[in-house]
């Protein structure tokens, strides 16, 4: 099989490798950098485990195809901190309790860093429906909820 050479940003370094025709992001992100907060959930883009942010949009990484991500800018959970400091929403999951086995985690705190970024105002509401993409199966969301209000309360007061 053919190898495709690949360069990208992943979390603020750049990297290069070669990654076999049709391999999805996510393996590439697990398995030849080794970065394993993406997870693998149900490998068909309906639970959100594997989100990550590409040029700071979201994206599904298991239905993101390796090669399309050349020249781009991954960020993944490990990108989230600054240093020391963790990320506002990452504080938040931590304080109010928004995560039980931590598997959706990743997916979370990627999806609403993308949607804090864009619309920092975000409704109750809004929120509501935004979380409804990405499945735990722990929580029973409230906590999570409890998180995203918190962290967006103090994204928007800096």
């Amino acid at each position: 099989m053919t190898k495709t050479p690949l360069q990208f940003r992943h979390n603020g370094r750049d990297v290069a490798l070669f990654v076999d025709g049709g391999v999805n992001l996510l393996v590439a992100l697990r398995e030849l950098i080794g970065d394993m907060t993406p997870k693998f959930g149900c490998g068909q883009g309906g639970c959100g485990a594997c989100s990550v942010l590409i040029d700071g949009e979201l994206h599904l990484s298991c239905l993101t195809l390796a090669e399309t991500v050349n020249g781009r800018s991954i960020e993944t959970l490990d990108g989230m901190k600054d240093g020391p400091n963790l990320h506002p929403l990452q504080r938040a999951f931590m304080e109010h309790h928004g995560l039980q086995c931590g598997f959706c985690t990743p997916g979370f705190l990627m999806l609403m860093t993308a949607v804090l970024e864009r619309e920092p105002d975000i409704s109750d509401e809004d929120i509501l429906d935004v979380l409804a993409s990405n499945l735990c199966r722990c929580t029973g969301y409230q906590n999570i909820v409890k998180a995203v209000r918190a962290a967006a309360a103090e994204m928007r007061a800096t």
